[in-house]
């Protein structure tokens, strides 16, 4: 068997076999094998369940077949915790500067009218970057970073950000808090890595579904792995 037949083989066994036997990812997929759901428990106790966002990126159709091929359309590897997200089965090398690359960032789907890469700050130092703190699709004055797939590559000159902290919610529920789109919100984390985080802002949508999303540094810096249930501070 061809070397890179035998990688892409482990690979797929590999995935495979994380995506049974864990609980979890994160809390960002909607499905996993847990008998009961953290993030679904801390909804029903009428609490904001943590999900943890991964680098990740997002593309339009464009920039796809220029990476993917002609025609291509990106495969569902797995549903995310908000409704028609998904995680693709395809992914990507980045390139920051210097050379710099991360390898296996995963796109989420469906495809959007703009590409964009979303990293952690210490992602982002490994690239040798300074992405700007963004909502997605804000991308003006975001990093330059080149996406590689296996057709082609696309330079985008304002293309990595550091995604905001922020909560899916619907309009009922943002009335129910108090709060609406200029809001900025403050979480207070408990346990032996107690943290308050600020700035944090409702993405009010009817097809939400409640969720807090923050990135693997804010996430590690306050100990969680995803689902916990948490309150707003005043």
């Amino acid at each position: 068997m061809p070397e890179r037949a035998l990688v892409e083989l482990i690979t797929q066994r590999v995935m495979k076999r994380l995506t049974t036997e864990q609980a979890c990812s994160g809390c960002a997929l909607r499905t996993c094998n847990a008998g009961n759901r953290a993030c679904d428990a801390a909804s029903q106790q009428q609490k904001i369940p943590v999900g943890i966002s991964a680098r990740h990126a997002h593309v339009t159709q464009e920039h796809l077949e220029i990476l993917y091929g002609a025609g291509h359309q990106l495969t569902v590897y797995a549903p995310l915790y908000q409704p028609e997200a998904f995680a693709a089965a395809e992914t990507l090398t980045i390139v920051g500067k210097r050379m710099r690359a991360i390898e296996s960032v995963r796109i989420l789907g469906p495809v959007r009218d703009y590409s964009q890469v979303e990293v952690a700050q210490t992602e982002a130092i490994r690239l040798g970057l300074n992405p700007p703190i963004r909502d997605s699709g804000a991308l003006a004055g975001a990093e330059p970073i080149t996406l590689v797939g296996p057709g082609g590559t696309v330079y985008l000159e304002e293309g990595a950000i550091c995604a905001t902290r922020h909560i899916h919610m619907t309009p009922a529920e943002a009335a129910a808090f108090g709060v609406d789109e200029n809001s900025r919100l403050k979480v207070r984390f408990p346990g032996e890595r107690a943290l308050t985080l600020e700035n944090i802002r409702p993405k009010i949508h009817e097809s939400y579904v409640l969720q807090m999303h923050l990135d693997t540094d804010d996430a590690n810096a306050a100990g969680l792995r995803g689902g916990e249930a948490v309150e707003l501070a005043r």
